[in-house]
This record gives C-alpha cells, sequence and structure tokens, in this order.
C-alpha cells in the first residue's frame, strides 16, 4: 500500500471512531430505585400467544413473579384468562399487591364469562388485590360503545367493595366526563411515545397530562395504570423508539414519580413478542424493562449509552471500511489526495451504516419471515451500495487525477509510410441526401491511401438506394457501393459483408454511420497509433451536428456527451472502453482474427471490443470530435435507441460471463472487468428498480387497505436509496460543470433526459435476462418529429406509472398519515420514484414541440 493511502486510511479511521465514541457518549441518569410502585404484567413467554391461545403455564407465571419480587411493591394483570387467574395467589407468596384486570371486547357472551371469573377470583384473594380494571381501551379502540362499558362498571362494583376502574388513555378521560363517575379511580395510560414527544420532554409530558386530569377532576383518586416508552421501532414524530431512550425515560420518570408520590404501573415488566403481529406500529414486542428471556435490558445504576456495544461496532466498520477503501484504491497511482480522501469518507461513511444496520436488524426478534425480508432488503441495500462506489470511483477517477496515464499522443508519420484505410458506411433505407453529405465529406480527407465501401442490405425501393450508388460513381474509383438484399445480420452482417469485399492492401477498418460528416483530419490524426502494434481499436467520440434543430435534440445533445467526455475517458484509464459503430477504426488482422462482427447482438460494436479486449489487445480513446452525425428526431426513436444499447449490453454480459469472471479462459485483466460490470451497474440497478417500483405500490396497496397492520418498510431500507438518487445528481451537476464543460441549464437538460430513459432502460435489461431475440433497430433519419400525440402515446406505460405513484402517495398519506417518521420517507421515495415517470411525459411534450427555424 502506498504512503499516502496508508495516511488517508489511517486520518478517515480516527475521525471514524472518534464520531462512534462521540455519539455514544455515556450519559448521567437518576438510578433505578430498589423497589418501583409497580409493573405492568404479563407472562407471555417467546413462544406464547394468547390470540392463538397459548398461555403460560402456572409455573411460569410463579418464575416471572418470583424474580420481580423485591424489585416491586405490585403489578397489574390484564384477564383472569386461563392460568392468569392464578396471579394474585402467586403475587401473595412473594408479598406482591395485584391490580386484577378483566379484558373485554366486541364479544358479549365472553365479557359475561370474564366477569364472573373475575369476582371468583378475587373472591379468593382478596386480602393482596388492591385495585380492579375492567376493560383496557375499550373505548379508544372502539370495542364497546360508553354505556355498554359503564354497564359492565356498575356491575362490578355492585359485586365487590374493592375500588374498581377501567383503563383508557388520559385524553379519553377528558373526553368523557360521564365514565368518571361511574369509578371509584380513574386508570390512566400516559404514553409519551404514541403522543410523538421527544424523549427530553416526555417526563414533563406526563406530569402536565397528571395535572390536567386533577384539575378536571380534583376528587377522584388517579392512578397511572400505564407508562413507559419502547426500546426498539419507528420514530413517531420526534419519538424515537431506542434502547438509550427507554432507559432515560423510565430512569427519570422514576425519580419524578417518587417525589410526586404517584401510583404508577412501568409499561411492562417483560417483552411480549405476541405484540409484534398487532396493530402496535412495530413496536408492540419491546415495551418491557426485561427482555423475551427474562434479562436487564438496560443497566439500573450505570451511565446510559446509546449503543453499549460501540467499540465492538466501530471495530468492525474499521474493518469493512479498510476492506472497501483498499479495493476503491486499487491501482490508484495517478489519483491525488483529494480523491483518496473523497473515497475513504465514503467507503467508511457507508461501512458503518451497514454494520449499524446489521446490528440494529440483529437486536429485533426474529421470525422466519423478518428473517426472510430481512435477507431480501438486505439484497437490494448491497446492490443500491455497489452502484454507490462505482458512482463515487467514477467520480474521484474523472476530476481528482494528477495525470493521464493513456494519454496518446503519436508522432507524425510520413505518407509513404502510413496503412492503407477502407472506410465502411453501412446502410438502410437511408435518404440519399443526407448520404451524399456523408461521401462528400469522405471525398474531402486529407489521407493519402484509403478507399470507401458502401454497403446499402435489404433496402427495397431503388429510388432510394439507386441515387446513392451514381453518386459513388461519380466520386471515383475509391468509392464503391454494394446493394444487397436479401442479408442476414442487420448492420453486422453488412459490415462483415464489406470485410469480404475489402481491398487486400487494407490494414485498418474504419467504420462511419451513414448520417456522420467526418473531419478533414479524422484518418490522418487517428491512424497514426497504430504504428504500436498491441492498439487494435482506436475510437473517437460520437458526435451531432442537428442539437439546434429543437428544445429535444438540445436535451439529447447535452445527456449525450456526458459518457463520451466523463465515462469513456476513465475507462480509457484502465483499456476498458466501449467501442462503439461510428468514428471507430479497428485493425483488419485482429477482427478477422476474431471473426469479424457478431450478427447475433443487436450492439455488435461493444461485443466486439470486448471480444477484441479478451484476445489482449489495446484500444485508444482519443477525447475529440472528428466527425458529427444527426440524433433521433423523435422521443420513440430516442428510447429504442437507448432500448437496443441496454438490451445488447445483457445479451453481451451473457454471452461473455465466464471471461468477466474468469470462469473461462481470457486475457482480461481485473481493471477492464471492473470497468464492464461497473459500467453496466447503473442500468441493471434500473432493471431491478422497475421491480422494486411494482413492490413498493403493491406494499402501498397494502398499506391503505390495513393501515394498522402493514408498515412501511424500514426508514434505513428506504433512506439509502434517495441517498443514493441525491448523489448520483450531485455528480451528475459535478462533473457536468468540470468536465463537459456545459452551463447549469444544459446540465439540468441532460439530467432530465437521462432521467426519461429509465422505464425503457428498466424494460430493456430484464427483457434481456430472459429473452435473446430482440430484433436490431435502426434509428431512423429525417423522422417527422413534431407530433406531441405521438410524443404522449410513446410514455403512455410511464404515465400509468407515475399516476399510480400518485394515487400511492395520496393514499398512504390520508389513510395512514405521516405521524411516524418511517411513513414520511416512504411517502418521499413514492415520490422521487414517480419523478422519472413524470420526466418522461415532459421530455414527450418537449419533443413534440415545433423544431426551431434556423438558417
Amino acid at each position: 500500500m502506498k504512503k499516502i493511502n496508508f495516511v488517508v486510511i489511517i486520518a478517515i479511521s480516527l475521525i471514524t471512531i472518534s464520531l462512534w465514541a462521540w455519539f455514544n457518549q455515556p450519559i448521567e441518569e437518576p438510578l433505578w430505585p430498589n423497589k418501583i410502585v409497580g409493573f405492568s404484567f404479563s407472562p407471555y413467554r417467546a413462544d406464547q400467544d394468547p390470540v392463538r391461545g397459548r398461555y403460560p403455564t402456572v409455573e411460569q407465571i410463579e418464575e416471572d413473579l418470583q424474580q420481580l419480587a423485591g424489585k416491586t411493591h405490585s403489578v397489574r394483570s390484564y384477564t383472569v384468562q386461563g392460568s392468569q387467574a392464578e396471579i394474585p395467589r402467586l403475587a401473595a407468596k412473594y408479598g406482591i399487591n395485584v391490580a386484577v384486570g378483566a379484558w373485554l371486547d366486541k364479544d358479549r357472551d365472553r365479557n359475561e364469562v370474564e366477569i364472573n371469573r373475575l369476582i371468583n377470583t378475587v373472591g379468593d384473594h382478596w386480602h393482596n388485590v388492591v385495585r380492579l380494571i375492567v376493560g383496557n381501551e375499550t373505548l379508544l379502540h372502539g370495542l364497546l360503545t360508553p354505556e355498554e362499558l359503564m354497564a359492565y362498571l356498575d356491575a362490578v362494583r355492585k359485586r365487590t367493595k374493592i375500588p374498581v376502574s377501567t383503563a383508557e388513555p388520559w385524553h379519553v378521560w377528558i373526553a368523557h366526563p360521564e365514565l368518571v363517575a361511574r369509578v371509584d379511580y380513574i386508570a390512566a395510560h400516559m404514553l409519551p411515545y404514541w403522543e410523538g414527544i421527544h424523549v427530553n420532554d416526555a417526563v414533563g409530558y406526563v406530569v402536565e397530562r397528571y395535572r390536567d386530569l386533577q384539575r378536571a377532576y380534583p376528587n377522584k383518586k388517579i392512578v397511572i395504570a400505564e407508562v413507559g416508552w419502547p426500546s426498539m421501532g419507528r420514530t413517531r414524530r420526534q419519538a424515537e423508539a431506542s434502547l438509550a431512550a427507554e432507559a432515560t425515560f423510565l430512569r427519570r420518570f422514576l425519580q419524578q414519580a417518587t417525589q410526586e408520590k404517584f401510583v404508577y404501573y412501568v409499561m411492562e415488566a417483560f417483552d411480549q413478542l405476541w405484540k409484534g403481529d398487532t396493530a402496535e406500529r412495530g413496536v408492540g414486542a419491546y415495551w418491557g424493562v426485561y427482555d423475551s428471556q427474562r434479562q436487564p435490558k438496560f443497566p439500573f445504576d450505570a451511565p446510559i449509552v446509546n449503543i453499549p456495544a460501540w467499540s465492538v461496532l466501530a471495530a468492525a466498520s474499521m474493518i469493512v471500511g479498510l476492506v472497501v477503501v483498499s479495493m476503491l484504491l486499487i491501482d490508484s497511482g495517478n489519483l491525488r489526495i483529494r480523491a483518496r480522501g473523497f473515497l475513504a469518507v465514503i467507503a467508511y461513511a457507508v461501512s458503518s451504516l451497514a454494520v449499524w444496520v446489521v446490528y440494529d436488524f440483529s437486536q429485533q426478534y426474529l421470525s422466519m419471515v423478518t428473517i426472510s425480508v430481512g435477507l431480501l432488503l438486505a439484497a437490494g441495500m448491497a446492490g443500491v451500495l455497489l452502484v454507490l462506489f462505482a458512482e463515487a470511483h467514477e467520480w474521484a477517477e474523472a476530476v481528482w487525477v494528477s495525470s493521464r496515464r493513456r494519454a496518446f499522443k503519436p508522432q507524425p508519420v510520413p505518407d509513404d509510410q502510413l496503412p492503407m484505410v477502407s472506410v465502411h458506411v453501412p446502410a438502410y433505407n437511408e435518404p440519399p441526401e443526407l448520404m451524399f453529405e456523408t461521401l462528400n465529406a469522405l471525398a474531402r480527407l486529407d489521407y493519402p491511401n484509403f478507399e470507401v465501401l458502401v454497403i446499402d442490405n435489404n433496402t427495397k425501393d431503388a429510388a432510394v438506394w439507386q441515387p446513392v450508388a451514381d453518386h459513388c460513381q461519380q466520386l471515383g474509383p475509391r468509392f464503391r457501393f454494394f446493394h444487397v438484399d436479401p442479408l442476414a445480420g442487420f448492420k453486422a452482417g453488412a459490415l462483415n459483408f464489406a470485410l469480404r469485399q475489402t481491398h487486400p492492401q487494407a490494414e485498418v477498418i474504419a467504420v462511419i454511420d451513414s448520417d456522420y460528416l467526418v473531419d478533414v483530419r479524422w484518418l490522418r490524426d487517428l491512424v497514426p497509433h497504430f504504428q504500436k502494434p498491441d492498439i487494435a481499436i482506436v475510437q473517437a467520440p460520437q458526435d451531432y451536428r442537428d442539437h439546434h434543430e429543437s428544445p429535444f435534440k438540445s436535451m439529447c445533445y447535452a445527456e449525450y456527451r456526458g459518457f463520451f467526455y466523463i465515462g469513456m475517458i476513465t475507462r480509457n484509464e484502465r483499456n476498458a472502453i466501449i467501442q462503439h459503430g461510428t468514428m471507430t477504426m479497428v485493425r483488419r488482422s485482429t477482427l478477422e482474427q476474431v471473426n469479424g462482427w457478431a450478427e447475433w447482438c443487436i450492439t455488435e460494436d461493444a461485443e466486439l471490443g470486448l471480444r477484441i479486449f479478451e484476445q489482449g489487445h489495446e484500444a485508444v480513446y482519443i477525447p475529440e470530435s472528428y466527425g458529427r452525425g444527426v440524433m433521433p428526431d423523435t422521443f420513440i426513436d430516442y428510447k429504442k435507441q437507448r432500448f437496443r444499447w441496454a438490451y445488447g449490453s445483457v445479451q453481451i454480459l451473457r454471452h461473455h460471463i465466464g471471461a468477466m469472471l474468469s470462469w473461462a479462459p481470457s486475457h482480461l485483466n481485473w481493471g477492464q472487468r471492473y470497468h464492464f460490470i461497473a459500467g453496466w451497474l447503473p442500468w441493471f440497478a434500473d432493471g431491478f428498480n422497475l421491480l422494486f417500483n411494482l413492490f413498493a405500490l403493491v406494499w402501498s396497496i397494502l398499506m391503505i387497505g390495513w393501515p394498522h397492520r402493514i408498515d412501511p418498510p424500514s426508514m434505513v431500507f428506504c433512506a439509502l436509496p434517495l441517498f443514493l438518487f441525491c448523489f448520483k445528481l450531485l455528480k451528475h451537476f459535478y462533473l457536468y460543470r468540470t468536465n463537459v464543460k456545459v452551463r447549469i441549464s444544459q446540465a439540468i437538460t441532460a439530467a432530465l433526459a437521462g432521467l426519461a430513459l429509465s422505464h425503457t432502460i428498466a424494460l430493456a435489461m430484464l427483457s434481456g435476462l430472459v429473452t435473446s431475440g430482440m430484433p436490431f433497430f435502426r434509428t431512423p433519419k429525417k423522422a417527422s418529429g413534431h407530433l406531441i400525440g405521438r410524443a404522449l402515446a410513446a410514455a403512455r406505460e410511464e404515465f400509468l406509472m407515475m399516476v399510480a405513484f400518485m394515487l400511492a402517495v395520496y393514499g398512504v398519506t390520508v389513510n395512514v398519515g405521516t405521524d411516524f417518521n418511517d411513513t414520511k420517507i416512504w411517502v418521499t421515495v413514492l415520490a422521487v420514484q414517480a419523478l422519472p415517470y413524470a420526466v418522461t411525459l415532459l421530455v414527450a411534450v418537449i419533443s413534440g414541440l415545433p423544431q426551431r427555424q434556423h438558417r
């Protein structure tokens, strides 16, 4: 490892450890009392669930009460069903008082049985039963009407002398003064988490609500029947569910309660896993002071730390970060220190996040369902991180380098030493006047020894191809025209035909599209690169001359330029460029050695380049325009062109996967493998993003239909794609300004044009994974491009997806609400996912605008 890399890694490592330590500073809080007033007590074990009729045994209940002996004066139960009717008897053995509860719901017959059993239970064990609680949040959840509940209360009060009440949140008591007259005391739930109160304000909030009840009902005793905080779950407005927050709130509350002489029941003694399947929005299982294994969840008399095991996590972050940054800095000899620091920061930040996510997930109570969902989300997160690292690496190598390692500057070569070049111009149904311009430009080339072969394949109308044949004859013997019909293999078939017709003395094959006007010095400046024997490909960028014709073409032009002045330059550093089928030159002997152009692939140019690299040859990329063609005239043609490029990339990957992953013999180095795979990653990300979009819509429908049962995906997993989206936008604007050197308005239009292709690329990538025979699509020239209706019709799928996402945003916002931060993030994700589809409609409209008038 280079010294500078070592220094950077040490510096970023120290910063990372310092941040872990800073976020986990010990905080002194009041000590837990030796004995508290009361616990809410549900004795269900991890494998038990009252909804499914699985109840704790009497022995298990006694074990729990024995553990609480000496730690609490009292417990509160919720039902007398099954073995829980034994709680008063068992608690008496350990000197624990009991507030006995009776569970009421919509089943009137079951309620009668519960009431009768309650009376029988307390009649047998009256000496340690201090109060009765008939019903738990029955009004809050609409299980009973106030009149029905009061009737049950009256019935119980007539049959016992023990104080009777029902348990409801404080605001329900405020709203129902008629209920207060029918109870002996107020049993109020005060759970500031559900109110969205920050933990630092939570104790004060409880005291104020207690005072509100005192002012409203000064002659009624008030018992805080539930007070607590969840140790894990979703953030509700300002209330964060965490272990540190639970410990902080309870230790502060207990000190305040002692001073105020409150009667309270801490919610609750033990974590109840069965509540994870209830409508408590992911926090139901985590209210216990002790976990499901009956172990304390936080220290009672030591400082509170956000993540007690932070030092282990910091060490894991260092290890993972070191591995990632070492991989990013492989072959980084020309990177400046800013680039190394940038990559190290990204590596360590993402590694710390990944370690924390794994840790946080591991602290949950896991089932096969949660494990399966977690693994799927982890796979998605891994994909997002791979794209993020690839984007960051390209950013660093595009800007912060000391020099370009493969900046070729060939020496002038005498005319008599220049090899003969055969220029191949494939054409199909091209406008004759367009071909005349292309051929005239070739005739003006400043090069001593070349020929031009025009191959018109499968054009049916002689009025189209015959004028071109006549024009070639007028240009002289350098120009030869071939009309072949039928000819299989599309463009690759035409080029292979031309290769067979090439002059025997030609050593270099040059290819341009039929719409390109080449610079007079194209061959003279670029052919000398072939003096180096290892050079098999010389590539100049694609460029266009019609960007002034319409706003749509201006957008396309800006979007095209990004690849040729950012991606191709960084790829050239490791001899890994993408060969293009225009403005390209190939050494003839190499082309024949690899058996010509692949007629099975609709991106035969990129496939040929990879095949030549596999043979160990080199390519040169010259980032200077030597020829300009015309762009697609219509939005549908623009989309079809990108579909072909993306679909072809999957064809290439499937065909060359062995060489890519070293399963098959080849001369590819790891730098070349990296650039080809990393270059395709964003397109594959678009493909899998479409699957994510469909999943997001289905998930949102479930959330809207069952808002209290289906929660949004975890905030971390949702936030990461949002971060990647913002990161890519920032990178786009930065590199367009520094490398492409365009105005900010042009960078914006390029971003819009790129976003408009997201759905098309996604369909192409997914189609490429499951099909193999997509036909070649030629980009038409001089097509009609000013019909808005036709342009919008080309975006009908995107329109439907946009509408679906907008309805999802509305439905989730209205039906689910945005009290939870996770839901806010999810709504934001839905809106962002709708953005590319909305942009597609915008670009479609722009493409239908009339062309500019110009001289």
